[in-house]
């Protein structure tokens, strides 16, 4: 596995949301709920963190290309940028949401799906290297949290 990628998603699926919520609710003397936990779930967990692959596919696609989906030829490198921007925008909208509380459901929505799908087709596929299948969990983990934070708040 590769330590940086590791590391990496480790702090925007786990710390980063977990150390967000104790500070606000320890600064702010609000109650420990899962709402204000996907307050900085959704900003890290999907902002951060698809805004940080989005920047990766796009300037350099063949990580992604090797060590996430084991194809050598640099002929999927336009499609894997074309990834890149879409999880930049998908991630835009999770971290404008620490600002726009209203923005939250609709990055719940829309980035649960596609973490929810994206893990599923890991998961379909059958993971080849430990790199494919800590996205696989963290995906379907991401999911999980995003549907209930939707199916609480509609």
């Amino acid at each position: 596995m590769s330590k940086k990628y590791f590391i990496g998603v480790t702090l925007m699926t786990f710390i980063i949301p977990i150390v967000g919520f104790m500070i606000e609710a320890f600064m702010k003397n609000i109650p420990f709920t899962f709402i204000v936990f996907c307050k900085w779930f959704i900003f890290s967990a999907v902002g951060l963190r698809l805004v940080v692959a989005g920047i990766q596919q796009s300037v350099k696609p063949a990580f992604t290309a090797k060590e996430i989906f084991h194809i050598k030829s640099s002929d999927s490198f336009p499609i894997i940028r074309e990834l890149g921007f879409a999880n930049l925008c998908f991630g835009l909208v999770g971290i404008i949401s620490i600002y726009k509380p209203e923005w939250r459901i609709v990055s719940a929505f829309a980035s649960g799906l596609y973490f929810g799908i994206a893990g599923l087709q890991h998961l379909i596929k059958k993971p080849v290297s430990a790199n494919e299948t800590y996205a696989l969990w963290t995906d379907l983990l991401i999911f999980i949290v995003l549907l209930a934070y939707f199916i609480l708040t509609i």
